[in-house]
């Protein structure tokens, strides 16, 4: 079925196990992880979109996606409730043939061409739900356009150490790129893919055709579409990104990064009223501290009940902590239910957790963080 057309839509991937966040995705996808007391991962790539005016966002789906599914919703939060575009679940599906799983990044987007050709696109942004960061994607599809790029590739500056952990773009003097490394042990450059394309959908759907009859192919933007791309001389350039960009993929990087938004010289900044991270929110009473309740340097959240200390952490809605308890360094989900004379001190502590009386919760011995599950 035609709809009216779009000059570019969104492709968000977000069927990613994150096996390395642990105990963290046994029942949910790493983009539904809760992040920064108030939402979940995805609900950052979602707000870009949103905040860029890209209206038509397809979610690819696949590993537990009842929780992502279920905060997604009809997109209300994120101003995608609209009935042409809007947002729209695509996960795997059965065909005539059979079903089966995305066999890889450019596999899933291949797999949904039916969505993508209803709009028409001159323009394909391809995102991962995975990431902590805000971006104006409108800017770098200004950017595309002004140097009549084929494909545009994100990329940020990485420390020189942590090149091995990421795709590597080296460029010219033009911005325009030459060559890509996939996590190279002697990295040229220190400029890493971000994981955000904007391709010309001619293009990419040919290539996407072109990679489905490979047997050879992993169907993946990293490995093949990129590289094939780079081959061919397809015009092909990378847009640097300055701001705040945090790939929560460990459950160190994930602490890390709602660490970060307690320093004073924070650059993700929620507070920005012209760029809101907009989030599907529980209705909860205030948050209440008591006269034996000390807080400092942390962010709570409606339904929090204090009675004991807290100490540069992110509560989430409806957590407790009992009297004489003392918690540092931490991140607290929703309703966590901490009792008294308890010590908690760089942990993540999951969703409904019950923390005994007494407990104490640290690793002395090596400082990693700690990480709680019911």
């Amino acid at each position: 079925m035609s709809r009216e057309k779009k000059e570019i839509i969104a492709m968000l991937l977000a069927g990613g196990q994150g096996s390395r966040l642990n105990m963290l995705t046994e029942k949910i996808a790493k983009p539904a992880v809760p992040f920064g007391g108030k939402y979940r991962i995805i609900d950052f790539t979602l707000s870009n979109c949103s905040n860029s005016g890209i209206d038509t966002v397809g979610v690819l789906t696949q590993y537990r996606p009842l929780e992502l599914n279920r905060h997604i919703g009809i997109g209300s939060p994120w101003d995608l409730d609209r009935k042409d575009g809007g947002v729209t679940i695509l996960a795997p599906f059965m065909g005539a043939e059979g079903g089966r799983w995305y066999k890889g990044t450019a596999n899933a987007i291949y797999e949904n061409f039916h969505f993508i050709e209803q709009y028409d696109p001159e323009y394909v942004l391809v995102l991962s739900g995975d990431h902590i960061y805000k971006m104006d994607y409108s800017l770098m599809l200004d950017y595309h356009k002004e140097r009549a790029s084929e494909a545009t590739i994100a990329v940020i500056t990485v420390p020189w150490e942590d090149t091995n952990k990421f795709g590597i773009m080296n460029v010219d003097d033009e911005s325009r790129i030459v060559e890509f490394e996939e996590k190279p042990k002697q990295a040229k450059s220190n400029l890493a893919s971000m994981g955000i394309y904007i391709f010309n959908w001619k293009t990419l759907r040919r290539y996407l055709a072109e990679d489905e009859s490979d047997r050879k192919s992993h169907h993946d933007f990293g490995k093949n579409i990129i590289p094939n791309m780079l081959h061919d001389g397809i015009s092909m350039y990378s847009y640097v990104f300055n701001g705040y960009w945090k790939d929560v993929g460990e459950v160190k990087s994930l602490w890390e990064s709602n660490m970060d938004l307690l320093k004073e010289d924070n650059t993700l900044d929620l507070y920005d009223r012209n760029w809101k991270i907009y989030s599907k929110n529980p209705v909860n009473p205030p948050h209440y501290i008591s006269s034996t309740g000390k807080v400092k340097s942390s962010l709570l959240n409606e339904g929090c009940v204090i009675h004991g200390e807290v100490n540069n952490c992110v509560l989430f809605p409806g957590v407790e902590v009992g009297r004489n308890s003392i918690v540092n360094d931490s991140v607290i989900m929703p309703d966590v239910k901490i009792g008294e004379n308890v010590s908690i001190r760089k942990s993540i502590i999951m969703s409904k957790v019950i923390i005994p009386d007494f407990t104490v919760i640290e690793d002395r011995e090596n400082n990693e963080v700690v990480l709680i599950n019911e």
